[in-house]
């Protein structure tokens, strides 16, 4: 890669409470739709690498599973791939709600960056949802208590300041040449990419009819011709739950599916055939090996292969 002594290239951590922006902000500084977003807290469950390429450097994001209490063994995995990821970063952006109300899961934040010599850029997210002037207020409860290196307030949505957070994390960077090649986007598999995709819509669709104990599975995806054939499954816990994301005379899947599949083509940038099938598998968040099944390496969570 280059060989410019002033090339820098290294390793962002995106953490914060779930709900907080984080894969809407990396999304957006990518420019392109990788990690899916949804309204829903914890939408975000594997670590999603992407890799952002510009003439000064390489960033190499790491998006985040919300930090938060965990309930069962999806979300242990969760927490311990997010705490992991705030160790081996060259720089943290820690995103948070613009308030100046610091709650416990902010604390608990607070508490794993202070065990951490990691530079820290705190982000202030969502700004266009409050007044400009209380912003200034916001950055000084948090100016108290912990060094920041820098204090960027943004709106991941509307794309404000976003450029001004980039100069920001490139101050802090080694000097290094590139990890990957420059037409580099994403390090996730495809099918793992398509798989989020379908699970971000289903989500959305069913609100909060169901809870998060939805997981997609890719059973195949081939071409044929100019047409790329895929097939997935939606797993989740209860029979009731079957038959709310199947809906009356399968109403609710087909939507599901209209919905994934127009999000997938112009992800592929190739026409589309979705076939979607519903399995339940009860308690699967609490299985290792039905987390393996669907993606998720309690492994992975301590750095291990």
């Amino acid at each position: 890669m280059s060989e410019n002594q002033s090339y820098k290239s290294g390793f962002v951590s995106l953490i914060g409470r779930p709900n907080v922006g984080k894969s809407t902000l990396m999304n957006r500084l990518i420019g392109q739709k990788i990690a899916i977003t949804s309204n829903k807290p914890q939408t975000t469950r594997n670590r999603i690498q992407t890799v952002l390429t510009l003439e000064e450097g390489q960033i190499v994001f790491l998006d985040t599973p919300g930090i938060h209490k965990a309930k069962n063994k999806l979300g242990d995995y969760m927490v311990n791939v997010a705490e992991h990821t705030i160790r081996e970063a060259d720089v943290v952006l820690w995103l948070v709600e613009p308030t100046d109300y610091i709650g416990a899961g902010e604390r608990h934040i607070i508490e794993q960056l202070k065990k951490v010599k990691t530079p820290v850029i705190l982000v202030i997210n969502k700004t266009d949802t409050v007044q400009k002037e209380m912003i200034l207020k916001f950055i000084d409860t948090y100016r108290r208590e912990l060094d920041f290196q820098e204090i960027v307030p943004v709106s991941a949505l509307k794309g404000d300041n976003t450029d001004e957070l980039v100069k920001c994390i490139f101050k802090y960077l080694p000097y290094g040449q590139a990890f990957y090649d420059e037409d580099t986007i994403t390090d996730q598999p495809m099918r793992q990419i398509v798989a989020e995709l379908v699970r971000e819509k289903a989500l959305r669709l069913l609100e909060d009819e169901i809870p998060h104990g939805i997981a997609v599975s890719i059973e195949s995806m081939k071409e044929s011709g100019k047409i790329c054939h895929i097939e997935a499954t939606i797993v989740c816990e209860k029979e009731s739950h079957k038959g709310i994301i199947i809906g009356k005379g399968g109403a609710m899947l087909k939507k599901i599916g209209q919905s994934a599949r127009r999000e997938i083509e112009s992800f592929l940038e190739q026409q589309v055939n979705l076939r979607l099938w519903v399995k339940v598998k009860k308690d699967w968040r609490g299985s290792d090996f039905l987390m393996k099944n669907f993606g998720y390496n309690p492994g992975d969570a301590n750095g291990k292969e």
